[in-house]
């Protein structure tokens, strides 16, 4: 395989092992406010912002975990057949089935993109008491959908180079 594919899969790989720490460390940020909303409200004074703060976090988690779930192999896969297959059988079975992934990756990227823009464009806020601000959110979204996309594109090179009989 030439060079510039080799390296954008270790720097695809790399770069979603850091995000995936980021998102692995976020979950004791998601722990804290879910502590701070308990404590508060069992002391008579519940705070506006906890609930929804939580359910950013868990979001962010969830988007830019993707990857590195996809990377470290996590990712719900059917293996009724697929563990019995050798290598090159299993590479070539995702190279011809990963379009659907990446198809399906890229219109969840337009729309994520069409929706932080109208985030930025209009100052979008979430209904309810704190009203939030929504592009912070829709940053992170769009950020782990394209991470998710690069990984999807490293396994395909990285398949490719397998049926060539090569490993990356």
């Amino acid at each position: 395989m030439p060079g510039i594919f080799v390296a954008y899969v270790r720097w695809v790989e790399r770069f979603n092992w850091l995000l995936g720490r980021v998102a692995m460390y976020s979950l004791l940020a998601l722990m804290g406010v879910l502590l701070w909303g308990a404590v508060a409200r069992a002391a008579g004074s519940p705070p506006i912002w906890t609930d929804e703060m939580a359910q950013f976090i868990l979001m962010g988690y969830f988007m830019i975990g993707g990857a590195y779930a996809l990377q470290l192999g996590s990712a719900v896969r059917m293996d009724l057949l697929y563990s019995r297959w050798s290598d090159k059988t299993r590479a070539l079975v995702d190279v011809l089935t990963i379009g659907t992934l990446l198809f399906y990756l890229g219109v969840l990227l337009w729309g994520g993109w069409e929706s932080l823009q109208y985030a930025l464009e209009y100052g979008e806020r979430r209904r309810g008491l704190w009203r939030p601000y929504m592009a912070p959110i829709k940053i992170i979204m769009v950020l782990g959908i394209l991470m998710m996309l690069l990984q999807c594109t490293a396994f395909l090179i990285r398949d490719i180079a397998r049926l060539r009989g090569k490993e990356i």
